[in-house]
């Protein structure tokens, strides 16, 4: 067993080459761009929640700057207390592994506010990966990312117990359509679309229904769309459970992959994927929002409004609004769906995070601090009066839901899918 000194110094080992082999020209540019101006500040839902300099953006790339400069810069080698009177390198990196994962979602609000772009969220991941890389990432995040893993290694241990729990769901689909013909294809080869769920039937049954109206030719995934790993910055693992999906879709010979309502799944295929490859994927990746308001576009889904008469309202994803760029997709499938349609504000390109992204909702321990930096939307959504609330995200799902028993909004909240599945015309 290594002894405390030791260990304490294989860390900062580490941490030094973590640092190193991450912060490149584009990021170093962006810790030294940075003034302090403090304009950031009140776009942070954690600071609008908690007004304390730990909570602002500028602080936590403050924690990096102040880090790297010690490890790096010359002055900082020989003066580590210039950045940083009184704290040792170890309080420092201490104080990075705190904030890496419990105070920032990376919603990338404060990006939008910063005059320079600093990308705070990108040095935020940097600093998960130091803390991952050293020890100091949440336990149940790991232990979801390893789980990935090890499902694809044994996938035939898996296999048939999935096919079993299909086979039930594909029942429930048939009674909610009224016919046996009804279907929930697996691995079928040469299926136009590789439909990738969550864990989870409310990620399968609805949208199941919806792609046998719409006659698509589609077939489901074996694997989940979640990626604990990319919450963790751990690249490897990121990868390796990316490619569960292209392999599979690749073995199908599937046209497009379509994720499920999750905002970072999304993200993660549709922009990491391709960036980690060094090349274009050899199919398209959309998510299933931007799927069904091309069925209602085109005529292929009928919905009825006035079976959906409660007030609703819709929150963005920060990764499928604000990172991937889908805004009026899920709006006009609502609308479709929704008779009384209010809006947020602000919404869209500036709207809120619910405080459960990147990974917090799954911490239990850290439920207080998420509840607490989701105040503000919880406050949005009060203020439209509405009874249900859509989101095409699980985590913020679940957020929300926390959020309405917090705080006594007393709302339902419901995907997109299954919302227009209780419209079905």
């Amino acid at each position: 067993m290594n002894s405390p000194t030791k260990t304490k110094q294989n860390k900062l080992i580490i941490a030094k080459e973590m640092l190193g082999n991450l912060v490149d020209r584009r990021v170093l540019t962006a810790l030294e761009v940075c003034v302090r101006c403090g304009i950031c500040t009140e776009s942070c839902h954690y600071y609008q929640s908690n007004p304390k300099i730990e909570h602002t953006p500028y602080y936590r790339a403050e924690l990096v700057r102040r880090l790297y400069r010690r490890f790096f810069d010359p002055v900082g080698r020989v003066f580590p207390q210039w950045f940083g009177a009184g704290e040792t390198t170890e309080d420092l990196l201490s104080k990075l592994a705190e904030t890496a994962f419990s105070s920032c979602t990376l919603c990338q609000r404060c990006t939008l506010a910063c005059p320079f772009g600093v990308e705070t969220a990108e040095i935020m991941r940097i600093t998960r990966s130091v803390a991952t890389a050293t020890g100091n990432a949440p336990d149940i995040l790991v232990e979801l990312a390893n789980a990935a893993i090890a499902k694809e290694e044994n996938a035939e241990l898996f296999r048939d117990i999935y096919l079993d729990q299909i086979k039930d769901l594909e029942k429930e689909v048939q009674d909610i359509l009224g016919s046996s013909k009804a279907r929930i294809p697996v691995g079928e080869k040469g299926a136009r679309m590789l439909y990738v769920p969550l864990a989870g039937a409310h990620t399968i049954v609805p949208q199941a229904v919806l792609f046998n109206i719409a006659q698509e030719s589609w077939t489901l995934g074996m694997f989940e769309a979640s990626n604990y790993a990319v919450f963790l910055a751990d690249g490897v693992k990121a990868k390796h459970i990316a490619e569960r999906i292209t392999k599979e879709a690749e073995q199908v010979k599937a046209k497009e992959i379509i994720i499920a309502e999750c905002g970072h799944a999304y993200t993660t295929m549709r922009w990491d994927v391709p960036k980690w490859r060094g090349s274009p994927l050899p199919f398209k990746v959309r998510s299933i929002i931007e799927v069904l308001d091309e069925y209602v576009r085109e005529g292929r889904l009928h919905l009825d409004s006035a079976q959906n008469s409660q007030p609703t309202t819709y929150h963005d994803s920060c990764n499928l609004g604000r990172k991937g760029g889908i805004f009026e997709e899920p709006r006009r499938v609502i609308r479709a769906a929704a008779s009384d349609y209010r809006e947020m504000t602000p919404n869209r390109l500036h709207s809120y995070c619910c405080g459960g992204g990147s990974g917090l909702v799954a911490v239990e321990e850290w439920a207080d601090i998420r509840l607490q930096a989701g105040k503000l939307k919880a406050e949005q959504i009060r203020q439209t009066g509405a009874k249900i609330v859509v989101t095409s995200c699980d985590n913020c799902r679940h957020q929300i839901k926390e959020l309405s028993e917090r705080h006594d909004l007393g709302i339902e909240v419901t995907s997109v899918s299954e919302l227009a599945v209780k419209s079905l015309a």
